[in-house]
């Protein structure tokens, strides 16, 4: 990456990766986040930035070191590694990769590159700081709309349990079973017609309407290991069926997965109004909710062992996936639908175009 000396960059960054978040520095120089999914942030400086899975982050760079000569490095590190809270899950890549930001202004320089310092693979602490920075920006040109009465609130425990093992086929999961994701203990199954043809088209038997705003249990979800009985879980096709206009609180709960969830919701950005560890606590933990000036995303970091909460408008109709952006969980299951209706409306598409 060429840089020239006195100039300012901005750097627009997304992870693309399909199983971790990232760490993300350039050596010699800090960062000031501007925004995220496509949204204003009050700004803030950091030596590195914490990315999920499938998300935006825009920053400004300095190129302000010198290159008079003086010594300085004219070539410098940028580097990425996995941010991957699952110790127990092997074999993972720690591998750092790296490119090079280039002074093409300075004298040529052929020492050894410096290289920024990232935090560990399995840093949580330091991911959590860099998302509790995540807010607003707030101004008379850049207003927020945050929700402040909900008609509808849910929780859906992200958790990974057992399946029955098809036949004829040898699986490795508890029981002789085999591994998949749930959300509310059901494990998406993508149908054979779309979901939105079957609405318009009264097809039944594509998919059931009845989403559970809970799980079926109330459990530990932050105990070290899950009871047999409780790993089982079902498959199903199911969808949270929304009025149009309806405000929608999700609390998302992680539950004995040990990893964080990067969940993604198509067609819409919401509010990430709350965050913290633990089972959450609905006499308790909304008082610490931020409804001043919550970051506006598309998608959402749920910490391993904790919780994630977020706020929604439903005024995009449409048959909408929420799921987690890590692709192996949500090819086990971490999928499920919203639907966002309005009668009114011609037929929409599930990018919200007419047709």
């Amino acid at each position: 990456m060429p840089v020239e000396h006195g100039k300012t960059y901005l750097l627009r960054i997304i992870n693309a990766g399909l199983t971790t978040d990232m760490f993300f520095a350039v050596a010699g120089h800090r960062l000031t986040v501007v925004g995220t999914d496509g949204r204003y942030l009050k700004p803030f400086t950091v030596d590195n930035i914490m990315i999920s899975s499938g998300q935006t982050m825009n920053v400004f760079l300095e190129a302000n070191r010198a290159t008079n000569g003086s010594g300085d490095n004219s070539r410098y590190y940028m580097a990425t590694s996995p941010f991957f809270t699952n110790a127990g899950l092997l074999p993972y890549d720690e591998k750092i990769t790296t490119a090079i930001l280039e002074y093409t202004d300075a004298p040529p320089y052929t020492g050894p590159l410096d290289s920024p310092d990232l935090p560990g693979v399995h840093n949580v602490a330091a991911a959590t700081a860099y998302t509790a920075q995540l807010r607003s920006l707030v101004t008379k040109e850049h207003p927020i709309d945050v929700p402040m009465v909900v008609d509808e609130d849910m929780l859906v425990t992200i958790s990974a349990g057992t399946l029955p093992c098809e036949a004829n086929k040898t699986c490795g999961g508890l029981l002789g079973g085999r591994i998949a994701a749930s959300l509310n203990n059901i494990s998406f199954v993508a149908p054979a017609v779309d979901i939105l043809d079957a609405y318009y088209d009264s097809i039944s038997g594509v998919y059931e309407p009845d989403f559970p705003d809970r799980p079926p249990l109330l459990f530990n979800f932050t105990a070290s290991k899950l009871p047999q009985e409780l790993q089982l879980m079902k498959r199903g096709t199911k969808v949270k069926v929304l009025e149009y206009g309806t405000v929608v609180e999700v609390v998302f709960q992680d539950a004995l997965t040990a990893e964080s969830h990067p969940m993604h919701l198509h067609g819409f950005s919401f509010y990430v109004v709350g965050r913290g560890f633990g089972k959450f606590d609905k006499d308790k933990d909304p008082a610490t909710y931020n409804l001043v000036d919550p970051p506006y995303q598309n998608t959402i970091s749920v910490p391993p062992g904790g919780w994630a909460a977020m706020r929604f408008r439903a005024a995009n109709p449409g048959v909408w996936f929420m799921h987690c952006h890590f692709d192996r969980h949500m090819v086990w299951g971490h999928e499920h639908c919203v639907h966002c209706e309005k009668w009114q409306n011609p037929r929409l598409s599930n990018d919200g175009t007419s047709s």
